[in-house]
This record gives structure tokens, C-alpha cells and sequence, in this order.
């Protein structure tokens, strides 16, 4: 009986998610509001590939500006940062890894961590 029952909780668990996932991902597509990015159809790449590769496309650029000096290239943190920035009411920058916000919801999401802002500005302007 225990084996049916876990059989049973796995199938209700992939239904599910195929129910809520897709929804979910569909919900973040279209990004809203106050930021830059708001007004654009894509990001520096197609945002399939953004989705998929943003985390090596920042790991090679850090590595461009540490060891060859090269800063300010299309797959820069700060470029991320000062599109994907919303504001809030008072027109006041909201950090990008606030909850709720661009980089935070979607790491939450996929569980993964978000520590690039332990270190670098969250906020477009600031260093």
C-alpha cells in the first residue's frame, strides 16, 4: 500500500508541476513596470538565450575586466543592473535583488544563489 501511495504522490507531483511550472515561467516572460528593460523586445541576446546563459555570459566578462582591463561590454553587470532596475514611487531605484525584483525573483525561483550583489551595486549608479 505504501508503494502505491508514493507512486500516486509522485504522479500528482509531476502533474502539478507541469500545471503550475509552465504558468509560472510564463508569468516572469514579459517583464513590467518602471525599468528600462520594460520598454525593449529583447535583452542584449534573445531571451532564451539570456535565460539559459546569463551566468556564463557575466562569468566571461569578469574575467575580461580582472585580467585584461576590458569593462563596459554588452554582458556587463552594471549594463544588467541599470536596464532590468525598477523604480518605485517616488521614482527611487529598487535593488535589483530586493524581493520581488528582477535578479531575486528569478533566482528564487530556480533556487539558486544571488551573491553577485554582496559585492556589486544593486542599483544603477552606485559602485
Amino acid at each position: 500500500m505504501t508503494r502505491i501511495r508514493s507512486i500516486m504522490l509522485f504522479l500528482a507531483s509531476a502533474v502539478l508541476g507541469l500545471v503550475v511550472g509552465p504558468g509560472t515561467v510564463l508569468a516572469g516572460e514579459a517583464v513590467e513596470g518602471t525599468a528600462k528593460a520594460d520598454k525593449l523586445e529583447q535583452c542584449v541576446e534573445p531571451t532564451a538565450v539570456m535565460r539559459r546563459n546569463h551566468f556564463t555570459f557575466i562569468k566571461h566578462q569578469r574575467d575580461l575586466t580582472v585580467r585584461q582591463g576590458i569593462r563596459g561590454s554588452k554582458h556587463s553587470l552594471a549594463g544588467c543592473v541599470d536596464c532590468h532596475a525598477r523604480k518605485d514611487a517616488s521614482g527611487k531605484a529598487v535593488p535589483v535583488d530586493a524581493p520581488g525584483q528582477f535578479c531575486a525573483g528569478c533566482h528564487e525561483y530556480v533556487a539558486a544563489s544571488l551573491d553577485c550583489f554582496s559585492c556589486h551595486s544593486a542599483v544603477p549608479g552606485e559602485k
